[in-house]
């Protein structure tokens, strides 16, 4: 399936709407947030599944054949709706990425929207509702903040430097992430979208997650590819085509960073 320019740019329009919703909502929910925790083992506040529920009931008002993946279902599973009729789309949707931090009141956290095709992103929108950020993308486009193209940049590792890493240990990262200490700045924000949104603007020289889920990447993906940046596992590889029917929450570790220095990083959590 393949859609033109012009459908990829109304789709992400739909998207925006649909994140600045849902971000408002979860600011509003701010006042009186109240947390339990899924048959995953993860925290979910109540704000998690209002925001979803706005936020898809948004898009389907334009897309109503659409196919949706979010995080928040039942049972500690994540929510899916197969595509309807010929439809081909995929939405994956994070309400909030970062719910740690927007459990305790920290204001770090985003909404990750991303239409897929064929198991690719091809409209992407990360939008950080307490500084009112908005990042977009479709493929074969730009990748903009609040319409300004940004660009995933040229930095090298340097003292001044910052890469984002997950805010839990992983043995398969943690020695690379000592390295890096001795050499660039280390921030871990809490929310994976939001790394790899910087990632895209060129605020980090990159990032790396050891366990993120489809719909902490989603939307990052294509923000960085747009960008000019680079998206891979941490062998190296490209990130497969993602199976959607198929797909119920597994994990994929990734390397993100502009093309100038993701060499060098790859080699360190390739060691």
């Amino acid at each position: 399936m393949t859609l033109s320019y012009t459908e990829l740019r109304q789709m992400l329009e739909a998207a925006v709407v649909a994140a600045r919703l849902g971000g408002q909502r979860a600011m509003e929910e701010l006042r009186y947030v109240s947390r339990t925790v899924k048959n995953g083992g993860e925290l979910v506040t109540q704000a998690d599944p209002i925001c979803q529920k706005i936020i898809i009931d948004r898009i389907r008002e334009a897309y109503p054949d659409h196919g949706f993946l979010a995080e928040e279902g039942t049972d500690g599973k994540p929510l899916k709706w197969t595509p309807r009729g010929d439809q081909a789309v995929w939405w994956v949707i994070d309400p909030i990425d970062g719910t740690n931090n927007y459990a305790n009141g920290l204001l770090c956290f985003s909404v990750s929207i991303a239409a897929f095709i064929e198991g690719r992103p091809v409209v992407a929108v990360v939008f950080d509702p307490a500084t009112e950020s908005m990042f977009t993308a479709v493929q074969d486009g730009d990748t903009q903040l609040n319409t300004v193209r940004v660009a995933a940049g040229q930095d090298g590792v340097t003292k001044f430097a910052q890469f984002g890493i997950d805010s839990n240990a992983n043995p398969r990262t943690d020695q690379a992430v000592c390295r890096l200490m001795s050499i660039c700045r280390i921030r871990a924000l809490g929310s994976t979208a939001l790394h790899l949104a910087y990632v895209a603007r060129g605020a980090l020289i990159g990032a790396v997650t050891h366990s993120a889920r489809l719909w902490d990447i989603a939307a990052g993906i294509l923000l960085v590819e747009q960008a000019g940046g680079r998206v891979t596992d941490l062998d190296g590889n490209s990130l497969p085509s993602f199976d959607l029917d198929q797909y119920n929450g597994e994990q994929y570790p990734v390397l993100a960073a502009n093309k100038k220095t993701h060499p060098e990083l790859l080699s360190l959590f390739k060691q």
